[in-house]
């Protein structure tokens, strides 16, 4: 169905409004395209995205269809770190996505581009995406390059720390900074925004080879264009949202999200977009794919290098052509073809052997960035999900970051109500070698889902402490996070989880081979299963809710609604 030719028929205003603006009357019967975007001067991920606006507009037209070009800008949780607009970060999600939502149901539109580049912004356009189930194509919005000596972004929260210390001092630290971000895109590691991105192409809505592409090459330009043309394709085959998101491409999203070592963000988004194609993904399927695929993408946090190493080693179809075995290759995707005909495709032409071009300006080889399956980085994936006393509906650890001295690790528990109380704990030196940082109450309902970002950094930029501290909490971790960080704890503490109950003097176990997080002694003795279980059952007698004052505005709407980490923390409706 021509979707908006049947709009205009009940709304004999619509033509007259459209050629107030830019359309022309030979404008009206054209096939027309929503082409909405996060641009706008928030961050640099979304800064240049006008550029690929104006591509999409340029595919489109030469299809002889019209576009129309609206934006909700998102936030950057590199800007929000540390302050309360971190609580917003995880809300802002589901506000772009009801912005999309409003903007494609109000506007008689047969197919919709979206294009955006960062941790929020590219879920909530694939949960509107799925929600809306219209002929979508997603643009990835590309990557930075990185600054001098392989400077990456995340490295300056290190610096941070050292310069905090007086380890390094003020003009050293500003020209850092300054270097740091040497052009637009998304962050040069593989964080939440990369790991999007990823997820994106690997579900089959964006176009192969598009994602975490250098931002200051014209391909991403190119690219661009190409799915402003594809889209009319789509249109025109009345090829929909879900018949990509399928669960087999969900099942496909989750054996790369392992190979790359992605962020454990992906674990709240991609249940949360499953959820608006009405498909369930549990806790338990991202386990079992970890534990069977491989971990092969050796870039920033967990390995050596920025991000755009991975893109020049041939990016995710390369990750996709070496991980065939495991994959469902029959899905469908927004090229119009088969996930199998597209990687057949890619062989034939020598679009990677072009990218390992870029590799040799560098003197590296494809492999020193993406290891062959059968001699991987590590053999299993790089997420755990652990369960116990403490996380009964689980949680979420990145083990590839971590030293494999901590993967078995017992640890005092030392509770904070808040992130800073945790961070400051850590740089005045509370916190020792051996202990545990616990941080509840920072669940979706308890203060919005927060980054710990500034605690695990200053834990990760410790030497001490780097391979004998951890942190636990119900909140989540930046994609940038290194080290000992289980985060999502499910129930979360603001609905009576048993992380509420934990006590400064609890032993508490990660067992990450064994999948287990669990209270295992009381004022530093160990005690048994049945003892500890008993414990829990007084303290939660007499546990009471926290008082908080009323929340007024989003923030106290979308902790009404959240629905808990480990299912998406997405808005209940």
């Amino acid at each position: 169905m021509n979707r908006s030719k049947e709009l205009r028929k009940v709304g004999p205003e619509i033509d007259a409004l459209r050629q107030g603006m830019d359309w022309h009357q030979s404008d009206l019967d054209r096939t027309q395209i929503l082409i909405d975007s996060t641009q706008g001067s928030s961050h640099p991920g979304s800064y240049k995205l006008n550029e690929l606006v104006a591509e999409v507009e340029k595919g489109v037209m030469y299809r002889q269809g019209k576009p129309a070009q609206f934006t909700v800008t998102d936030i950057c949780d590199g800007i929000a770190q540390g302050h309360a607009g971190m609580n917003y970060s995880l809300v802002s999600r589901e506000i772009i996505a009801g912005m999309v939502e409003i903007h494609a149901r109000a506007n008689p539109i047969d197919g919709l581009v979206l294009i955006s580049s960062c941790d929020k912004a590219i879920p909530a356009h694939l949960m509107v995406a799925a929600r809306l189930n219209l002929p979508v194509i997603h643009v990835p919005g590309g990557v930075m390059i990185a600054g001098p000596d392989n400077l990456t972004l995340e490295q300056i929260g290190t610096y941070g720390m050292k310069h905090y210390k007086g380890e390094i001092d003020d003009d050293y630290f500003q020209r850092l900074s300054a270097s740091a971000c040497p052009s637009c895109g998304a962050c040069q590691f593989l964080g939440t925004a990369g790991t999007m991105q990823v997820m994106s192409e690997a579900l089959g809505l964006a176009l192969p080879g598009s994602a975490i592409a250098p931002q200051v090459l014209k391909t991403t330009k190119d690219l661009a264009r190409e799915a402003g043309s594809q889209i009319i394709e789509l249109v025109q085959k009345g090829i929909n949202a879900r018949d990509i998101l399928t669960y087999e491409a969900f099942y496909n999203a989750i054996v790369v999200h392992a190979a790359i070592s992605g962020s454990t963000n992906a674990l709240l988004h991609l249940p949360a977009i499953a959820k608006e194609a009405e498909i369930e993904l549990e806790a338990k399927l991202f386990d079992e794919i970890n534990r069977k695929v491989p971990y092969i993408v050796n870039t920033k946090p967990a390995g050596k290098y920025a991000t755009e190493f991975f893109w020049y080693a041939g990016g995710v179809p390369a990750v996709m052509l070496e991980l065939q075995e495991f994959l469902y290759l029959d899905v469908l995707t927004c090229t119009g073809k088969t996930l199998k005909e597209n990687l057949e495709n890619i062989k034939k032409s020598h679009w990677i052997e072009t990218n390992n071009g870029y590799l040799r300006k560098f003197g590296l080889k494809p492999e020193d960035i993406l290891y062959p399956v059968n001699s991987p980085i590590q053999k299993q994936g790089s997420i755990a999900i652990l369960t116990g006393n403490i996380a009964p509906e689980g949680s979420v650890v990145k083990h590839s970051a971590i030293d494999p001295k901590m993967h078995v690790h017992t640890g005092t528990a030392k509770v904070f109500q808040d992130e800073l109380s945790a961070r400051e704990a850590v740089l005045t030196g509370i916190i020792k070698p051996g202990d545990i940082v616990v941080v509840p109450y920072a669940g979706p309902k308890g203060s919005g889902m927060p980054e710990m970002f500034y605690t695990s950094e200053a834990i990760a930029a410790n030497p001490d402490l780097i391979a004998t501290t951890a942190i636990i909490t119900d909140g989540r971790f930046s994609g940038a996070t290194r080290g000992p960080a289980v985060g999502h704890i499910s129930p979360e503490a603001e609905e009576g989880g048993p992380i509420a109950l934990v006590e400064d003097g609890d032993l508490i176990k990660i067992d990450i081979p064994n999948r287990i997080l669990a209270i295992v002694g009381i004022k530093g003795e160990p005690k048994k299963p049945e003892e500890i279980e008993k414990i829990l059952v007084e303290r939660k007698k007499a546990w009471n809710k926290r008082e908080q004052g009323k929340e007024s505005g989003i923030l106290g709407i979308y902790k009404k609604l959240a629905t808990s980490a480990m299912s998406g923390g997405y808005m209940k409706q």
